[in-house]
């Protein structure tokens, strides 16, 4: 598939065939790609915990739902995604890099980082991902962890606690489904959001 056509393809999928398993072979080429993504200081600070059985994926729901809360279209569709990618970043490999003698920021002051870059190069990592997704045929989404259960996965999971948990990618197979009440908004576009030279200064052929 030509790029730029997985491009736009790319959506966030809500509804998922349970009947349709993901490769092993895929899931491992959408790992292969994230790795790819730029990282500062090409510290490559992040892990990607991938849950593809039934049973650590139904733990990750129990752990991230609450159980008085009600069901909904949304949830009970995501619920049926056949893996789960849960993406870490790392923040002291970072602090760790920076501090290192071609670096030379010795006292690990996060205050010198002006973005939390170990959270923006996850991100990165994370959309590389979701266009494999779709180079493989497949749907994918990137939905956050509510905060209040963020130690409770790390728990679950035994994932240090260093580590953040910056949001988790569900592929598969997707079914069609109602359409995002979001998409009323319409997509900007490059000429809504391009400023040149200046910022409220748009280019002039985007006049003519």
């Amino acid at each position: 598939m030509e790029f730029s056509d997985v491009v736009r393809r790319r959506r966030m999928v809500r509804r998922y065939d349970p009947d349709r398993p993901v490769p092993r072979e895929t899931v491992e080429r959408c790992l292969q790609h994230a790795v790819r993504a730029p990282s500062a200081g090409f510290s490559q600070g992040w892990d990607f915990l991938v849950l593809s059985e039934e049973a650590e994926r139904d733990l990750f729901w129990r752990t991230t739902t609450s159980p008085e809360a009600p069901s909904d279209t949304w949830l009970s569709g995501i619920r049926q995604a056949p893996v789960l990618i849960l993406c870490l970043s790392d923040k002291e490999a970072y602090l760790d890099r920076y501090a290192a003698p071609d670096k030379g920021w010795t006292d690990r002051d996060e205050s010198r980082w002006p973005v939390p870059y170990w959270d923006i190069d996850t991100g990165m990592a994370a959309l590389l991902m979701l266009l494999t997704a779709v180079d493989e045929g497949l749907g994918g989404l990137f939905f956050g962890v509510p905060p209040s259960h963020h130690e409770a996965v790390k728990t679950a999971f035994g994932i240090p606690a260093a580590r953040r948990v910056v949001g988790v990618v569900s592929i598969g197979h997707s079914l069609p489904g109602p359409r995002s009440p979001s998409l009323r908004r319409t997509r900007r576009t490059a000429a809504d959001v391009a400023h040149w030279g200046r910022f409220g200064h748009r280019h002039p052929e985007c006049d003519a």
